[in-house]
């Protein structure tokens, strides 16, 4: 089978190269961050994701996977080149930093000799392509080698990035020749032999669309979002009000679940990304919703540091506050844009003493913010608050005894901002329990 290298070995990268490892084909990883690959090469990822470990052991072992530093022996290894790097958003900016995806075009298509397929799995703004191509012909116009450009955008989601990988919805390639369709067909047959969709665009298209479903998403989240805004105000419940529009087929459950909001390397960044290159190409009106849904999504992690003033009495100065959750979203160590590390900073700033509860984050997150204070026991956390905050949605704070947990805490005080938790289970064991999305409730007035 053909052999493959993944240039990049964060979170795409090592899943990738470890999925292609598993259809059966011989991959060479490749990255800059010689403590990374060392780590890869000896059989885990530097990071969690469910399933990975055991799938880059089990092909680290089988020697199908490996992992180098050496770009040269990247081009002599393979003609087949996956581009899996970062692209993050510019500092001072809203759009996307492509330097490594420039750097490694640069410094990889020089080494070829012959011919070779470099395909791009980064999200990138549209247009970068045709500019990519043009580097490509820049670079080899001295040599003999012919190096066509594919796009094949990422799918993935944190938490269940093997099994999109090895099942995906749908498998999207952008390409401007027969040859290089032809190649990406023979590569996925392992996956489009079960049924899975093969869709071939032109380039735009398949740049396209990583982004739009990236936009539709965070637009489905933020529209519950601005009900709960609403709800808060007119005494209605947002979470009964998305139970009630998810059974309209049109709509649907998925991605309808009131909260905090979205946060991770992907979602914030590449909606500001579109805008911003929409607004490059003189169309910035036809996305300009989106700086709302941005809006709607960070004004959620602002009321949740309001409502939690409130339970405290209307000051955070000499309270202990319980966080749970660090990772911007479960099954995952990830702290990019996390909205709970973001609330417990703002709390932070107004006085109050900060506990984290997370089961794989923490190491991540104390590196961040050493002044707060970390445990993985959700209990030991509860120990001492004023309130807890339920800000990630691990099963294992759902799994919580409220009875327990009101032996450790100081105040029987919860803001539940997942919506995730037992409302009836947490107040029958005593906790004032609040959420958003729903009007606070007030103590009764009392009788003179």
């Amino acid at each position: 089978m053909t052999n493959i290298t993944v240039i990049g070995t964060g979170y795409l990268g090592a899943t990738h190269a470890a999925c292609m490892a598993e259809l059966g084909y011989d991959v060479l990883g490749i990255d800059r961050d010689a403590h990374k690959i060392s780590e890869l090469s000896q059989g885990y990822a530097p990071f969690y994701e469910p399933g990975l470990n055991e799938l880059i052991a089990k092909h680290t072992a089988s020697g199908r996977l490996r992992f180098s530093t050496s770009f040269a022996e990247a081009a002599d290894f393979a003609d087949v080149h996956f581009l899996c790097v970062g692209t993050p958003q510019l500092p001072g900016s809203d759009a996307a930093d492509l330097r490594y995806v420039d750097s490694v075009v640069d410094e990889l298509v020089p080494l070829i000799d012959g011919r070779a397929l470099l395909i791009g799995k980064s999200t990138v703004p549209v247009g970068t392509c045709e500019r990519l191509g043009a580097r490509i012909a820049r670079l080899t116009a001295t040599s003999d080698a012919r190096i066509e450009l594919a796009w094949n955008p990422e799918f993935l989601r944190e938490g269940s990035a093997v099994q999109d990988t090895l099942a995906p919805d749908r498998l999207v390639v952008g390409v401007d020749s027969i040859t290089a369709e032809e190649t990406l067909r023979d590569l996925y047959r392992p996956l489009t032999d079960s049924g899975i969709p093969f869709l071939s665009t032109d380039f735009a298209t398949a740049e396209l669309v990583k982004v739009s479903a990236n936009s539709f998403l965070a637009t489905k989240i933020s529209f519950i979002n601005a009900m709960a805004e609403i709800c808060e105000v007119a005494g209605a419940d947002v979470t009964q009000l998305a139970q009630a529009l998810s059974h309209d087929p049109r709509i649907g459950s998925r991605f309808l679940s009131p909260g905090l909001g979205f946060g991770g390397g992907c979602l914030p960044k590449d909606i500001r990304g579109f805008v911003a290159r929409a607004t490059e190409l003189g169309v910035g009106g036809s996305v300009a919703f989106l700086k709302e849904v941005d809006a709607i999504n960070l004004r959620r992690r602002t009321r949740t540091v309001e409502l939690a003033r409130e339970l405290c009495g209307g000051s955070f100065e000499d309270k202990h506050i319980t966080i749970w959750g660090a990772a911007f979203k479960p099954d995952s160590d990830d702290i990019r844009d996390s909205p709970a590390l973001a609330v417990a900073d703002a709390i932070s700033e107004l006085g109050g003493r900060i506990t984290v509860c997370d089961p794989q984050a923490t190491e991540n997150a104390r590196r961040r913010h050493p002044g707060f204070a970390f445990t993985a026991d959700p209990l030991v956390a509860a120990k001492g608050a004023h309130v807890v905050l339920h800000l990630t949605e691990w099963a294992m704070f759902q799994d919580v005894d409220p009875v327990l947990a009101a032996r450790h805490a100081q105040d029987l005080c919860i803001l539940d901002a997942r919506n995730t938790l037992d409302a009836a289970r947490w107040r029958s064991a005593g906790w004032q329990y609040a959420r958003l999305g729903q009007r606070p409730s007030k103590p009764a007035p009392a009788f003179v």
